[in-house]
Formats: structure tokens, sequence, C-alpha cells
């Protein structure tokens, strides 16, 4: 408990799935929030289950003008934030072949484009958040295991979640070099039971469909939203204080493979 006393984190699509999940245990090791999402009443509903410690607003992360307004309730709400887990994204896609060019748009502009809007617009609030209050600051980019390992019917999801993987590399280093006591790391997750999964396990069924994915990884199973919450609790916590620019691999071992 109270692993991130003291820090203010903004997290994105924290309507459902691993947001939400983070936002809980965030939540939970003392931590104040500020959740956004496209879907409005979602968010605010996830807010006021987790009580005074959250508050939400809508927000696209593909429009500079919503992340300057989220940012901006942040500030109002609670004089800013420490930590910043840019979290929100879809999949989609096909071979290369297949992909046409808006839904390869789509993907990269909500997967890679809002990460870097997030990035670009949240350091400043985020670097004097840091030098007033003392308190270390910690950005965390939503990659994927699909950013490292390659699929014959992923391109644009591949291309965006490892651009996720080298920009999170970049900004890791620029924060270091401006002393700004914050660090950036990305998590790759596999296959996580989230909504996201709906897609590909709604032909043969859930829990058939959970199994199916579950004996491609080699503990057996696919991911809980918890696995990926508890990492981002690490790396939002002053015990990942010289962890930076790294890529947590929250896969199962299928990297190891």
């Amino acid at each position: 408990m109270n692993r991130l006393a003291g820090k203010i984190a903004l997290i994105t699509g924290a309507a459902q799935g691993l947001g939400e999940a983070m936002a809980r245990r965030m939540a939970q090791e003392g931590a104040r929030l500020v959740l956004t999402d496209i879907n409005e009443a979602g968010v605010k509903a996830v807010a006021a289950s987790i009580g005074d410690a959250a508050v939400a607003c809508r927000h696209d992360v593909t429009s500079p003008d919503d992340w300057a307004a989220a940012i901006a309730f942040a500030e109002e709400k609670w004089g800013g934030f420490h930590v910043l887990v840019n979290n929100a994204g879809i999949a989609g896609g096909s071979t290369v072949e297949a992909t046409d060019f808006d839904t390869w748009k789509r993907v990269h502009s909500i997967d890679l484009d809002s990460v870097f809007l997030g990035c670009k617009l949240s350091l400043p609030v985020m670097a004097r958040t840091v030098r007033e209050t003392g308190v270390r600051g910690s950005i965390i980019n939503l990659s994927s295991i699909a950013g490292v390992i390659a699929a014959h019917n992923s391109a644009a999801y591949n291309s965006a979640k490892a651009a996720v993987r080298h920009l999170t590399k970049s900004v890791a280093l620029h924060c270091a070099k401006q002393q700004y006591r914050i660090t950036c790391n990305s998590i790759h997750p596999v296959f996580i039971d989230t909504p996201i999964l709906d897609g590909i396990t709604s032909a043969l069924g859930r829990e058939a469909g959970l199994a199916k994915l579950g004996r491609q990884i080699p503990l057996g199973a696919v991911g809980e939203p918890d696995d990926i919450a508890w990492a981002a609790v690490y790396l939002a916590s002053d015990e990942a204080k010289m962890v930076t620019g790294h890529g947590l691999y929250v896969d199962g071992g299928i990297s190891a493979m």
C-alpha cells in the first residue's frame, strides 16, 4: 500500500480494460488520478466508483486540442501530474496487402500519434509538477509484444506498437538529458483478457477463444488486466527510479521462444 503516495497520474483509455485496472491499482497504492477516455460516461463511472481520489474527462487522444484540455483539467483539479500513462489504443489491420490506407492511418493515429502528443504536451507540466513537489515522475507507454514480435496479419498494429517502443527510448533519453527526474518506459503485454480480444474470440466463443490464444503462450494462458496494472504501479513508483528507456515484457514467455 501507498507505493504511489504523493503522486498524481493521468491515465488515458481508462473507461475499461487495462486503463481501468491500472487506475484501480494506482488508487489503491495512494495515487490521485485524472482518468480520460473518449467514452465520457464510462470513464466518469470508473472515477466515481474509485471515489474522491479520481476525476475524469472526455478525451480524444488523437486531438492536440483535447490533450491541451485534459492537461488543463489536471492542473485545475490537482495542480498538475507526475505520472502519464499512454494507454488508449485499438487493434486493427491485416496483412500489408489487405490493409487499406485509411485503416493504416487510423491505427497509427490512435496507437502512435497519441503517444507522441501525450509525451510532448504533458512534459512541460510534469516537469514543473516534479520540480515544485520534489516527487519523481514517470511516463508509461502501452506498447505490445506485437511491437517486438511481428505477425503476417497485423501490419499496421505491428508498425505502430514497434514505433511506440522506440519513441519511448527517445523520450527517456530526452528526459534524462534535461534532468527532469522523469523516467519513460514501455509495457509490452501479450494477449490480455480485455474487450480488445472480443474480435478474436467471438468466432469461437469466449472460453474456447481464450483457450486457443493461451495455447500460444509458454505459461499456457492469456494474461489478466492486473498483470499489467501491477507492472504499471512498479514503473510509476520510486522502486523503478533507475529504470528508464526499458521495455517491460509481460508476455508469459512468448518473447523467449
